[in-house]
């Protein structure tokens, strides 16, 4: 992938404490959804994945890490192949560079909950936000 990363136009960084219970929430596909803090550099995206939902297959420019802190799922890299996906429980990681493909689907009949660290932040989520619910992302304010 060849995208180019830019610089955040319009936001910058606020000092703050924020409280996940207060974030408001975004659907992204069906039966999985997602909250976000962002500062200017990077994000945090806790996701949500009811059972039977999938991530689909795709790719972005910014790098992400993650891990599981509820539940178990199947990260997949590269394709949605088998061989491609690996089961990740609490206490697991991932890193998926700019560029690589990945997906997730939620293993077995729990939710999964999952903290992933975009660097840097989701330019498409902020937009997502900013027209969902008409102000800026919690961790940034409009200059």
């Amino acid at each position: 992938m060849s995208e180019t990363i830019t610089k955040l136009a319009g936001v910058q960084a606020i000092a703050g404490y924020f409280k996940l219970a207060d974030v408001p929430s975004l659907e992204l596909v069906p039966g999985v959804n997602f909250q976000f803090i962002s500062g200017a550099n990077c994000m945090f995206s806790i996701v949500t994945i009811e059972p039977g939902a999938l991530v689909p297959l795709h790719g972005h420019p910014h790098e992400q890490c993650g891990t599981v802190l509820e539940g178990e799922m199947v990260f997949y890299m590269n394709s949605l192949n088998p061989e491609d996906g690996k089961r990740c429980g609490p206490g697991d990681f991932y890193v998926a560079p700019g560029g690589t493909l990945h997906a997730a689907a939620a293993a077995g009949d729990k939710r999964v909950v999952a903290l992933d660290i975009f660097s840097p932040p989701r330019e498409d989520y902020l937009e997502m936000f900013r027209q969902k619910f008409g102000y800026e992302a919690p961790g940034l304010a409009a200059i």
